[in-house]
């Protein structure tokens, strides 16, 4: 069935075709050039790998999410989070990049004129955090960020809202949350930046944020029927999340150690923090399961990792690495008390993206101001278990104003949203399942086929080939 056209079908198209006319007209200019040699190629070479490990993990994070839903809602599920690695890139080379780090106003967002259409990226001097790489490959590390925290957001909202609302909500997530709050904590001149605010990799501005914004959207969408009628979901295929969760601690390699920005010893701490936090945090989930009761699972193993990645994220360049196992443990006991929590409430985050990402940022973020040292990364500064509590309190201050801005900003734009266009489909719709209404399209399981043994008469024994399709 053909949709009729319609203003909401032709403007996504028709601005697309606008941008693409635009770009014709952008001046070409050479690539970088490196006449004074201040580029350093192994750190080049590690960052070109960092980048494309960290756009790995939207992939992963499809597969994470898609495996936990109910199974006519995966398809609709994945392409959430993969269609913005389409949505915000196209944003980023226009304007994105230039609201995140183009020149401070005022400490609060960037000048969109100073890199518009990539204006002075090429040919740009290096970013001040990392001299040794050419800052088009700077920039295009920074997307990688900007892509996945929109796609975060898919966990909480899934199996409910239509694909055509939550386009647009990546577009004005980019613009008016991710990108000045990449710019308040990640430009030098940012005004929690200003503060002393240590974050290595965005527990901040991808974590916070994306789940804060999680917990607006259940918020204005509300509760599924089945969430209503207490109706268990079984998960549509653990293999996905084992094999998401795998792809998401294979690209946070790329996430938290490329954020050193160059080949050194830094990159070789996070990259250690974060494998240790990680493994510390899924045992943690699993144990504490064990211990209450419950038998081991994967799904459990899997979440604490995720868990263990997200608070490590910020702290990864600034602590130990002995210290990461603490803040694993401590990041999945807390998040998995709150699923539990939430899970009696009437709060219907699908996928528990607030107790997770959110808390979890949360988690990772005050315990950097308890934990970071300056033996681990000079440029930091030390926490309270180093005699300097002002860091834990300014990172309390820090993390309070992230939440309450991507808090209200994002159910400001969720609600803007349902004013335009339905933000959620109609009980038909979901009682069908996204997959179907929203995209005329079906998973299949697949054909799985077992062989049975029978033993038809004393002493002689045949095969049968029983086939069983996903219904």
């Amino acid at each position: 069935m053909v949709n009729k056209l319609s203003f909401k079908t032709i403007a996504p198209f028709t601005l697309l075709g606008i941008v693409a006319i635009a770009a014709l007209f952008v001046p070409t200019i050479p690539d970088f050039a490196d006449s004074k040699g201040h580029y350093n190629t192994a750190d080049i070479a590690w960052i070109l790998v960092a980048t494309a490990l960290v756009f790995l993990m939207t992939p992963g994070l499809a597969f994470f999410y898609g495996g936990m839903v109910h199974r006519k809602n995966v398809l609709s599920t994945m392409i959430k989070s993969v269609v913005a690695a389409g949505i915000v890139s196209i944003l980023w080379i226009v304007v994105g990049y230039s609201l995140a780090f183009g020149q401070s106003i005022g400490g609060f967002i960037g000048n969109p004129s100073t890199h518009f259409f990539f204006k002075n990226v090429a040919s740009g001097a290096p970013w001040a955090g990392a001299p040794t790489i050419p800052l088009t490959l700077f920039a295009l590390f920074q997307l990688m960020f900007a892509i996945i925290t929109p796609g975060l957001v898919v966990g909480a909202v899934a199996e409910r809202i239509r694909f055509t609302a939550y386009i647009l909500f990546i577009a004005l997530f980019s613009l008016l949350v991710y990108a000045p709050i990449a710019h308040w904590t990640w430009h030098p001149d940012g005004f929690l930046a200003k503060m002393g605010v240590l974050d290595f990799a965005g527990g901040t501005v991808v974590h916070i944020s994306a789940g804060c914004a999680a917990l607006a959207g259940a918020l204005v969408l509300k509760r599924r029927k089945v969430h209503i009628e207490q109706r268990e979901i079984p998960p549509a295929n653990i293999p996905y999340v084992l094999i998401g969760t795998g792809l998401l601690w294979f690209g946070w390699f790329g996430f938290n150690a490329g954020s050193a920005l160059a080949a050194n010893s830094l990159a070789v701490s996070a990259f250690a923090t974060t494998s240790i936090a990680a493994a510390a945090a899924g045992c943690a989930w699993m144990f504490f399961d064990a211990m209450k009761g419950k038998k081991p699972s994967v799904l459990g193993f899997c979440i604490g990792a995720v868990v263990g990645l997200v608070a490590i994220t910020p702290a990864s360049g600034f602590i130990g690495i002995p210290q990461s196992i603490f803040v694993g443990v401590i990041a999945a006991v807390i998040s998995n008390i709150a699923v539990h929590y939430k899970s009696k409430s009437k709060l219907d985050d699908t996928l528990d993206v607030f107790p997770c990402h959110g808390l979890g940022g949360i988690v990772g973020m005050l315990l950097t101001g308890l934990l970071a040292t300056k033996a681990v990364n000079a440029a930091g500064n030390n926490g309270w278990l180093y005699g300097n509590a002002a860091l834990f309190f300014t990172q309390m201050k820090a993390m309070l104003i992230v939440v309450a801005y991507s808090f209200i900003m994002s159910f400001a734009i969720f609600k803007f949203i349902n004013f335009i266009l339905p933000l959620r489909v109609s009980l038909a719709e979901e009682e069908v399942g996204l997959d179907k209404s929203q995209h005329d399209e079906k998973y299949v399981q697949g054909t799985l086929i077992v062989e049975k043994i029978e033993e038809t008469e004393p002493g002689l024994i045949t095969q049968k080939e029983i086939i069983m399709h996903a219904s």
